[in-house]
């Protein structure tokens, strides 16, 4: 079983630096270009390279959480579900898998039917037409799930490190039970992703700014990261 998993392991990293490689060209590069650009250079990207990155996107975010969860799954398996919870290091990889799936889902069933439409109504323009006025609307929505997985990938990224490589996360001593560990990660992350769902236009909400939601995301790993140190 170890070499299949070795290329699991590889093939999870791979497409998990393609699919987190996306996320940041679209929040660090590509919407701050964007919103500097005359409106039909913003047409064509639309058209063109955003269709080509969110296929890439989309694929490879599928690629990780399902080599992911073969792996997970095997790990579960070997040490028994009871033993794994109570672990520093299998709360820290549950933790960590947890965000990447919840990205994973916004990629998928949120960012890529709200992207669609803006897609199409680019293309209308560049043909002549006129634009889908629902599109900014859409638009928005895709910015507010975009910058809401720019936000949990620095806890995901850090804990599935974290759980291999970290000192207090890779002990093999048991904690307390987790329980009331996951309610407190349900609530926040459930009220981070109602935000990406239902913000609106107009309001002022940490995730229109880059700043604060690369500091919401740290100030979030924080607290992870000190809940399972209590835990221990």
């Amino acid at each position: 079983m170890e070499p299949f998993l070795f290329w699991f392991h590889w093939i999870h990293v791979l497409a998990g630096v393609v699919w987190i490689g996306t996320v940041y060209f679209f929040n660090l590069y590509l919407t701050p270009f964007l919103e500097k650009t005359r409106a039909e250079m913003r047409v064509e990207i639309f058209r063109g390279l955003v269709p080509l990155t969110l296929a890439w996107f989309r694929w490879a975010s599928l690629v990780t959480v399902l080599t992911g969860g073969l792996i997970y799954a095997h790990w579960v398996a070997s040490a028994g579900s009871a033993v794994f919870f109570s672990w520093p290091h299998g709360l820290a990889i549950s933790l960590g898998g947890f965000l990447g799936l919840v990205m994973f889902v916004n990629g998928w069933f949120v960012m890529h039917p709200h992207q669609k439409i803006v897609i199409a109504s680019a293309t209308r323009v560049a043909q002549g037409g006129q634009p889908d006025p629902a599109a900014p609307a859409h638009s928005r929505r895709v910015v507010l799930a975009s910058r809401t997985n720019l936000l949990l990938s620095i806890p995901m990224f850090f804990f599935m490190v974290a759980a291999g490589h970290g000192p207090s996360m890779t002990t093999m001593s048991q904690t307390a039970s987790p329980t009331w560990f996951w309610i407190i990660t349900l609530v926040a992350v459930g009220g981070i992703e109602i935000n990406a769902l239902t913000g609106v236009q107009g309001a002022k909400k940490l995730l229109d700014s880059l700043a604060g939601t690369l500091a919401a995301g740290f100030v979030l790993l924080a607290v992870f990261y000190v809940l399972i140190e209590i835990l221990r």
